[in-house]
């Protein structure tokens, strides 16, 4: 369709030349994607910055991972991240490298959450299709960012593959580097809040785009290494600013779910109120059962912690998947 509206544009160019501004407009509108509108998609980059973190959402882009070539961590290094920190992780996405699944995907959490991760799909192949991606559902240029380019010429070293590689010669390999590091770019906004340099040893920036969305690599060791170093720039902006995250209280019991089914209902809507969160979970090769209190009320937990264990007739467990060693045989 946009190949014979483009052709019928162009002709009308030619035929008429004092319809030029006009045609390029409508031929820009037909082939770009209209900009991020607050009524549709959220509030405005300039709304979000500084903006409390209370929220997040985590999207793993890959085809590798929904094939089952490759394990996703990232995606459970992120919601433990997002415990520690105290940020309630809402949802966690796999979708493929598929440019209309990142649009809508993107799109949909940076409106809906407070702070938005991606990983995958920024390497130099045909696939790594994030950055474009992103950058035209936001109405956003792909611009190389200078500085990333020359971090990755000082800290990056050739394959040993690439022996006779330049970066001051044209070529098809320098050409995919350069994916790298053409970044989604609002050129009405400053370059220094678009694209985070965190740890000194690394030249991959961290690029965000409507101030929520923070575009990361898939590789396990980047992304956690990345993360880490975005923490200080985050606790600033969480509710609790010390990082004190959430709390979680466990107790095993030998009993059955369904047995303990009736007591957990009651207390999980006594303690509401105090934003307390009342689970349970299977151990499977254990003859055991595990309780947990999740909040950020420490005190109030801890003084729950009596009634709970004699109410599934259970032990606390200090340390996670140790479960109570004497239920064990």
């Amino acid at each position: 369709m946009f190949s014979r509206l483009s052709s019928s544009l162009l002709h009308q160019c030619t035929r008429n030349q004092s319809h030029l501004q006009i045609t390029r407009f409508a031929y820009q509108a037909a082939v770009r994607p209209p900009l991020l509108m607050t009524s549709s998609f959220g509030a405005s980059a300039d709304a979000r910055s500084g903006k409390t973190i209370h929220t997040a959402g985590c999207v793993i882009i890959g085809d590798e991972v929904l094939g089952g070539k490759t394990v996703d961590t990232n995606s459970g290094y992120f919601a433990k991240y997002c415990f520690s920190l105290g940020i309630d992780l809402k949802r966690i996405e796999v979708i493929a490298d598929d440019e209309a699944e990142i649009i809508e995907a993107t799109r949909r959490m940076s409106a809906n959450y407070d702070l938005v991760v991606t990983s995958g799909g920024i390497g130099p192949t045909h696939d790594d299709i994030t950055y474009p991606s992103i950058a035209k559902g936001f109405g956003l240029t792909l611009k190389l960012h200078e500085e990333a380019f020359a971090r990755m010429k000082r800290l990056s070293r050739p394959h040993h593959s690439q022996l006779n590689f330049s970066w001051d010669v044209p070529s098809p390999t320098l050409t995919a580097k350069l994916r790298m590091v053409e970044l989604p770019t609002d050129e009405s906004r400053g370059l220094e809040a678009q694209a985070l340099f965190v740890d000194d040893q690394l030249w991959v920036p961290i690029s965000v785009v409507n101030e929520n969305i923070f575009i990361l690599p898939g590789v396990p060791r980047l992304f956690e290494q990345l993360l880490r170093g975005l923490k200080p720039l985050l606790l600033p902006r969480l509710a609790d600013p010390e990082g004190r995250g959430v709390y979680r209280v466990m107790v095993s019991t030998p009993l059955a779910e369904s047995s303990i089914a009736p007591f957990l209902t009651e207390l999980a809507k006594k303690v509401e109120y105090r934003g307390v969160k009342v689970g349970s979970y299977p151990q499977w090769n254990s003859k055991t059962n595990t309780v947990t209190l999740v909040g950020k009320d420490r005190p109030f937990m801890e003084s729950l912690l009596p009634e709970l264990e004699k109410g599934i007739q259970g032990k606390r467990v200090l340390v996670e998947g140790n479960e109570d060693p004497d239920a064990k045989k």
